[in-house]
């Protein structure tokens, strides 16, 4: 029997429950973890995850057999689900697919007594008796109600005692088969889905040396499973990018992972990074275990001796340029600091790096690290610049003044500006002055050297000694029709 045809069914029939009908003539066959002999998870930044649960199954020669598939994750995707017969794919095929997820609980299983006999266990631990007594559920909404004789209980006090579980109640997710085989061999089963509920992050600590020109640092990963079951013993992955995700993504993401990778690097740690079309992937180089409603950290790197260069930057307002402040003397405004880095090879770098926070701690006098600002980052591509708003500078004062303000008519302006910067920093510094100036625009006059930075934006380098003041004045005419 050829089965190979048949068997990329991908899935024409989902339902809730089990099966309907008279399509099974014999007992169903059960999968649990002890049958795994591997299980690959993948895990995207979008909430997802691809799992690859393969187990070794002698199954029954039958043309419609029934195969529970069970411990899948709770939140799994049923028209995402791939399976196949890795060494004889040609006598297995599923010929349709339901996935059962009424999982039992206290109020389901009461649910399934409603207008049935249960036994109610009243125990009495002051005199050490029990007393069983026989009772009708009439209700199971919103408290119980019992016909015990001919007098009805609202509640009571004992324990519920129910003959069995009702069969279409289930004590774990289960993929359940229609399947057809010819083989007396055992099947290395490979089945594929993604599930929801599961998702990881990039967390990084970047630690600054005394001077502020080197750093060192230190990236970690959390993998956050929620996705109603557990991975033991699992080859984990992590994709990093943005995946674009339609109605149907299941079969999309699946096809992706399937394809080829070319090797790119490799951390000093734990994980190799791989291109993987247009996102990369982070290969952790040893199994490791993901239980349900766990989080777990894994290294992601470790590099020092990272050039770092802190910028001291005043921020302006486009506004500036279309209105008159005469009057309003002295604006303070902000000294915000950066540190940048490029994620080079030259920088003990040149990994890509996934997206995250970054937190910054410095040692003080006595040695002890402390915390000095955090800023988020984009995925970051090897050779790209990052820069770090750290916070505001204590010791640095701006204070920004309109010198003159002109209309010239037809939406055409002319300001005259000074900006004072006083520096009580123990060393000289550079303070860079932003400011944007949308519109036609032109420089008139200015006390120090400028450069454009864009077609709406200019930049000035100001020193400013140590315990000193700089003082920076330019004139701009505007034209913002």
């Amino acid at each position: 029997m050829n089965f190979k045809r048949v068997f990329m069914f991908m899935l024409g029939i989902v339902a809730v429950t089990g099966f309907t009908g008279s399509a099974f003539s014999q007992e169903a066959q059960v999968s649990t973890l002890e049958d795994q002999k591997n299980v690959e998870v993948t895990v995207y930044n979008s909430n997802i995850a691809l799992i690859k649960d393969t187990r070794e199954l002698k199954l029954a020669t039958t043309e419609a057999g029934e195969l529970r598939f069970m411990d899948v994750a709770q939140y799994i995707d049923p028209v995402t689900v791939h399976v196949e017969s890795v060494n004889m794919p040609d006598s297995f095929a599923v010929l349709e697919q339901n996935y059962e997820y009424d999982l039992m609980n206290a109020s389901k299983l009461l649910d399934k007594y409603v207008g049935k006999e249960i036994t109610l266990l009243d125990r009495n631990p002051y005199q050490g008796t029990e007393t069983k007594v026989t009772a009708t559920l009439l209700s199971n909404n919103n408290g119980q109600i019992y016909k015990v004789g001919d007098e009805i209980y609202l509640g009571h006090p004992g324990y519920q005692i129910l003959p069995k579980i009702p069969e279409n109640l289930i004590a774990k997710p289960t993929l359940t088969w229609l399947f057809a085989n010819d083989s007396t061999s055992a099947h290395q089963l490979k089945v594929s889905y993604l599930t929801s509920n599961m998702t990881w992050k990039a967390d990084y600590v970047l630690t600054v040396d005394d001077a502020d020109k080197n750093g060192a640092l230190n990236g970690w990963v959390t993998v956050d499973n929620k996705s109603g079951t557990e991975y033991t013993n699992a080859q984990l992955k992590l994709v990093a990018g943005e995946v674009n995700r339609a109605r149907d993504e299941g079969r999309v993401l699946y096809d992706m992972e399937m394809s080829g990778s070319a090797m790119m690097a490799k951390s000093a740690e734990q994980f190799v990074e791989q291109s993987f079309f247009e996102y990369h992937i982070y290969d952790l180089q040893r199994r490791t275990t993901l239980k349900n409603n766990q989080t777990k950290q894994v290294s992601l790197l470790n590099k020092s001796g990272i050039p770092l260069t802190k910028k001291f930057i005043v921020q302006g307002n486009q506004n500036y340029f279309y209105n008159s402040y005469m009057g309003q003397n002295n604006i303070k405004v902000p000294v915000e600091v950066f540190i940048e880095f490029k994620n080079s090879k030259e920088n003990s770098l040149g990994m890509p790096l996934p997206a995250g926070v970054i937190r910054l701690y410095k040692a003080d006098s006595k040695g002890s690290l402390q915390f000095i600002g955090e800023d988020r980052i984009d995925h970051t591509p090897k050779d790209e610049l990052l820069r770090l708003k750290v916070g505001k500078a204590f010791d640095i004062v701006a204070e920004r003044k309109q010198m003159d303000y002109q209309n010239l008519g037809s939406y055409v302006t002319e300001s005259e500006w000074e900006i004072k910067i006083r520096n009580h920093k123990e060393e000289d510094i550079v303070v860079t002055v932003l400011e944007p100036v949308h519109g036609e625009w032109r420089i008139m006059k200015s006390s120090h050297t400028y450069n454009k930075e864009s077609a709406h934006g200019v930049s000035f380098e100001v020193p400013v000694a140590k315990d000193g003041e700089a003082v920076l004045t330019y004139r701009v005419r505007v034209s913002y029709r």
